[in-house]
């Protein structure tokens, strides 16, 4: 947990700023196979937005370096806020969807991932316990009543100065 002292005296709590991508195509969700302390999970594209980057920029790059592909994402699924008590941090993660209407294979480039995967949400929950954390089934079910429901945050709801 990151707080910083201010010249005020108050604390100000910075949880970890990340970006994901709900990708998907056909009804089946492109996700990452990784190693976590010795230990495959499963992941959307997904990881920390770095210093002077907009959010959508990095949810540009995390989707580049960890499938390989190019893609931009389309409107925004979720917003959420994240305790990850095992390593005892906190996340704000910042979950965008894209939207394929064909197939795409890339090669990660990014060396802790092992490959990609088209999963189903039958074989995402047969994979239940293997996901690096309940956010990648909340980004997914998210996405799936979102879209019932004809809703999307679009990106323009996002402002930045950088």
């Amino acid at each position: 947990m990151s707080i910083i002292q201010t010249p005020h005296g108050s604390e100000q709590f910075k949880p970890n700023a990340t970006v994901a991508a709900v990708i998907v195509c056909q009804n089946k969700f492109l996700l990452v196979e990784e190693l976590e302390h010795g230990k495959h999970v499963f992941n959307q594209p997904a990881g920390h937005i770095e210093a002077d980057e907009n959010i959508v920029d990095a949810a540009k790059r995390e989707v580049l370096e960890e499938t390989g592909l190019q893609l931009t994402p389309q409107y925004l699924d979720g917003i959420y806020y994240f305790y990850r008590a095992d390593i005892n941090l906190y996340f704000m993660r910042f979950c965008f969807v894209i939207e394929l209407d064909e197939f795409v294979q890339g090669k990660p480039m990014d060396d802790e991932i092992i490959t990609t995967h088209w999963f189903s949400l039958e074989e995402v929950l047969a994979r239940k316990a293997q996901l690096r954390s309940t956010m990648v089934l909340d980004c997914i079910n998210d996405y799936l009543s979102n879209k019932k429901k004809g809703h999307k945050i679009p990106l323009s709801s996002l402002k930045s100065n950088i």
